[in-house]
């Protein structure tokens, strides 16, 4: 526990007055104070104000098997907040006059298809970087999440069969799949790759020199980054490495907070780099920070001073207690971070986390807000440490409840076979003497075994537990009892969303 207690803070930039040094100490000691609140290994934390850098520093361990100790160049997976340099890099284009935010999709990409040919034809771009594409939460990430074998190709293909769920522009359901659409967008309009654009046009001109589209793409000889871990009755556990190479445009980067510094201050700038180049303009940032998709209020939101929440381009906007409110957080398998901008403050930060405990990143940035903003003194660690003891607390007293009487299903090896899915493809069913297994084909960490529930009802437990996602296969037997398909759903309600096993309609071959 002494290396969660004991953070080693470096890269800290020199403060030049009381008022930054006061900020510096207020977030160094959060983070200390969170580590050990939250049981994260390490942390990375940057902020700036007025065109400097507050803070810069690592805390705790980046790799709990090693012991490495976090510093302000060590990369993490920033996952979604990817998002916000795709909607960037897109912009840069429409100043280019290669495209238009209002641009149908299938004028870019002809061979683009959704499951309702009018949606299809009206989509657009900014309806893309807006999450108010008629898709569900989440829909289609299982070709995506946990990692998979799919190519880009594959996943367009594999979007004219996910289900839609309503009317275009009816309201806001977060969906992945519609920035890697727009990442395909930025590769055919600009004639390269998207990591290389995203390269050329922000990396480059910042200096973000360690910063990469996707972990595989950091050099053998960089081992400075962070393996991600999760909790679990009361003890951390390190993930396998599964960064979801094949979603760049939605949330494969890893960068660090000494990068991402150069990030925040160019978004506080309207776009101008501190070196004074200018990467996208400030009617760009405008489009970008508008309520696209508005979010209602919830009277807790009303309380804590919000009147108005929506999704712009690649970001969430509201207000804060009179400021706006400019954000998005991220998070892959055992990873998390949160940004926030404060523009009328002149005001940004982004944590970074090899956990995935969100509440101690909520804490961080808002004893910083708190500050920032003169705001009345809460103790915001207590108060989300209390929350996520909480949640943990559900996820072990959850138990799966069963049926009254259970009924019998047929003989095991009648459900063997190979199921295919019209947008995901083959999942097999294979049995052996001791019981059934299932193998999604196109993701090496959806593998496990299946235990009977009720009648044709099993249950998938997943090889790998860190997941938290099992779930109920239920097959589909006709009148002769010929098992003819199988639908699926998570079990427990704190599945992650991107286990969209509900949208799935297996047909057996």
């Amino acid at each position: 526990m002494a290396l969660l207690r004991n953070s080693l803070a470096l890269s800290a930039l020199l403060l030049t007055t009381p008022l930054f040094a006061q900020s510096a100490e207020t977030l160094r000691s959060t983070a200390e104070q969170t580590l050990e609140a939250f049981n994260i290994p390490g942390l990375a934390v940057v902020a700036v104000k007025d065109g400097e850098v507050i803070l810069a520093e690592g805390f705790g361990v980046r790799d709990t098997a090693s012991g490495d100790k976090v510093n302000a160049d060590t990369l993490f997976g920033i996952a979604s907040n990817t998002k916000a340099f795709t909607s960037a890099a897109i912009a840069t284009l429409v100043e280019q006059g290669k495209l238009n935010w209002d641009d149908k999709v299938v004028t870019h990409l002809p061979e683009f298809r959704l499951a309702d040919a009018e949606l299809t034809a009206q989509l657009t771009i900014r309806d893309l970087l807006s999450h108010r594409s008629g898709l569900g939460l989440g829909a289609g990430d299982l070709m995506i999440w946990p990692n998979t074998d799919k190519s880009t190709a594959d996943l367009l293909a594999g979007l004219a069969h996910v289900p839609v769920q309503r009317e275009l522009r009816e309201r806001f359901a977060y969906n992945n799949l519609m920035f890697v659409t727009a990442g395909e967008i930025i590769a055919r309009v600009s004639g390269m790759p998207y990591g290389d654009y995203i390269s050329q046009t922000f990396l480059q001109p910042l200096g973000m020199n360690t910063t990469r589209v996707g972990f595989s793409n950091i050099p053998s000889s960089n081992t400075n980054y962070a393996v991600g871990t999760a909790e679990m009755n009361g003890e951390l556990h390190r993930f396998p490495l599964d960064y979801l190479e094949d979603f760049a445009a939605a949330g494969a980067m890893a960068s660090s907070v000494n990068d991402l510094s150069k990030w925040l201050l160019t978004q506080l700038q309207g776009g101008i780099a501190p070196s004074g180049e200018r990467l996208f303009s400030k009617d760009s940032q405008n489009t970008m920070w508008q309520v696209t998709t508005p979010l209602p209020v919830s009277d807790a939101s009303a309380a804590a001073g919000t009147n108005f929440r929506g999704v712009g381009l690649g970001w969430f906007v509201k207000d804060y207690h009179g400021v706006k409110h400019v954000s998005h957080s991220g998070g892959i398998l055992g990873m998390l971070s949160l940004t926030t901008l404060i523009p009328e403050k002149n005001f940004g930060m982004v944590v970074l986390s090899n956990q995935q405990a969100f509440g101690g990143l909520t804490a961080i940035t808002e004893e910083a807000l708190e500050e920032l903003l003169n705001l009345p003194d809460r103790d915001w660690v207590a108060e989300e440490q209390a929350a996520y003891q909480e949640y943990m607390q559900s996820k072990a007293e959850f138990v799966l409840e069963q049926p009254e009487i259970v009924r019998d299903g047929l003989p095991l090896k009648s459900y063997e076979g190979t199921y295919t899915d019209a947008w995901y493809g083959d999942v097999k069913i294979e049995h052996f003497d001791d019981g059934l297994y299932i193998n999604f084909t196109h993701t090496e960490l959806l593998k496990g075994v299946l235990e009977h529930y009720n009648g044709d009802t099993f249950v998938v437990h997943w090889n790998e537990p860190l997941l938290e996602a099992d779930a109920f296969i239920d097959f589909k037997v006709s009148r002769d009892n010929e098992v003819e398909g199988a639908v699926m759903e998570a079990v427990a309600p704190f599945t992650d969303f991107s286990f969209d096993f509900h949208n799935l309609r297996l047909e057996k071959n």
